[in-house]
């Protein structure tokens, strides 16, 4: 044993040596073979013990006992964790179906041939923070708009200043299913007569498109007057006019407003209404043909053929550039 401490006192580093695993079980045996009587072993570790304390030792040992125990623990029972393609299947089925509980959830899943308890159902809606169904139901504007999205057209003023900071107004509408814009017209003076002309006008222009829809969306805005609703309910339509002072309950004109002025108006001066009437004119194109949207998975209001797509890819400028669209040339 004083070899061993010998060769340990001899490396570079005495005032703090380090002890290898060979080196600590050499020296534990070493002081167990020694430990033949009390004062023997008090006599080991007062004499031949100067490099380490006794709780050392004692570590020493309770490791090599630890390792002499050791062996393979068995895997803990229960029940296998649950598919993730189950899991969000249970997932989409409740965010598709608000007035779906657990119980029907359950029934649809053993129906397509899924094995597992209702109790699994609730917990992994729970765990994705899915709340119950009494609380998904409920109605609000998002869930009546897109259940009758389709029907739905919307309206709304902007206005435009211009060099001279002439003031200008723009009467827009957007069909809420395929976002398709349908520019109406501008104006100085935005009179009741003016907004049911250009109401007429977009009947008009719906009956030849062979298009009809059930509600109209605007404003309590003084140029949307009795003559302009009366002209949408001779077609069918129902009046629906949003709270005051509350833009987001026509979000869909609104947001059409904000990506007109950022991709095209907040780049470009505008001289006058003429000016201003070609702009809108070949924004509204580009946007109803070719600009996809995130809202409608980024397709286009008007349906692209996507027959060819084996051409080259070609780029073309949209009002002198500022906006680039690419499209598929003939092969």
């Amino acid at each position: 044993m004083l070899r061993q401490q010998v060769r340990i006192l001899q490396r570079k580093a005495p005032s703090s040596p380090r002890i290898s695993k060979p080196e600590k079980l050499i020296l534990t045996a070493l002081s167990f073979q020694m430990k033949q009587t009390a004062a023997g072993f008090r006599n080991c570790l007062h004499r031949c013990f100067f490099l380490f304390k006794p709780e050392t030792i004692l570590k020493w040992h309770r490791e090599l006992v630890k390792r002499k125990w050791t062996f393979q623990h068995r895997k803990r029972g229960g029940r296998p964790r649950i598919d993730p393609e189950l899991e969000a299947l249970i997932v989409r089925m409740a965010q598709e179906n608000p007035r779906w509980g657990n119980k029907r959830i359950h029934g649809e899943l053993v129906k397509l041939g899924f094995d597992l308890d209702k109790k699994t159902v609730r917990n992994i809606l729970k765990r994705n923070g899915i709340l119950p169904s009494t609380r998904r139901s409920r109605s609000s504007w998002r869930t009546f708009l897109k259940h009758y999205k389709e029907q739905i057209l919307a309206c709304d003023f902007f206005t435009v200043e211009t060099i001279t900071l002439k003031r200008l107004y723009v009467l827009f509408f957007i069909e809420i299913g395929t976002r398709r814009v349908h520019f109406a017209g501008i104006t100085t003076n935005p009179n009741g007569f003016w907004t049911t002309q250009q109401a007429r006008q977009l009947i008009w222009k719906l009956e030849e498109m062979k298009r009809t829809f059930r509600f109209i969306i605007h404003d309590r805005d003084t140029k949307f007057t009795r003559s302009f609703d009366n002209v949408f309910r001779s077609a069918g339509m129902k009046i629906v006019r949003t709270p005051f002072r509350t833009p987001q309950a026509n979000g869909y004109a609104e947001r059409w407003i904000r990506s007109i002025r950022q991709e095209c108006l907040d780049h470009i001066l505008i001289f006058n209404d003429r000016h201003l009437y070609n702009v809108l004119k070949e924004y509204v194109c580009f946007y109803n043909a070719s600009r996809p949207h995130q809202g409608i998975d980024q397709r286009t209001p008007i349906p692209i053929d996507n027959t060819n797509m084996k051409g080259s890819i070609a780029r073309r400028g949209v009002l002198g550039g500022m906006i680039n669209d690419y499209y598929r040339s003939a092969a």
